[in-house]
């Protein structure tokens, strides 16, 4: 029983904490991610690194 209430208290106060995105699980709400062309016109995309990402768990 003891352990079911700091389950249930944990599970309350991370709620707010964590944060569920396009691209997986992060800590922050919102993802920076810069894009950019380089000289050779290739497109870049750089964001934010996530707690969990959706790639990691589906591989």
């Amino acid at each position: 029983m003891k352990n079911l209430i700091i389950f249930v208290i944990l599970a309350l106060f991370l709620q707010g904490c964590l944060w569920i995105n396009k691209r997986g699980i992060s800590d922050k709400y919102y993802n920076s991610c810069k894009e950019y062309y380089d000289a050779a016109g290739i497109y870049h995309k750089k964001c934010d690194e996530n707690l969990v990402d959706w790639k990691e768990i589906y591989e």
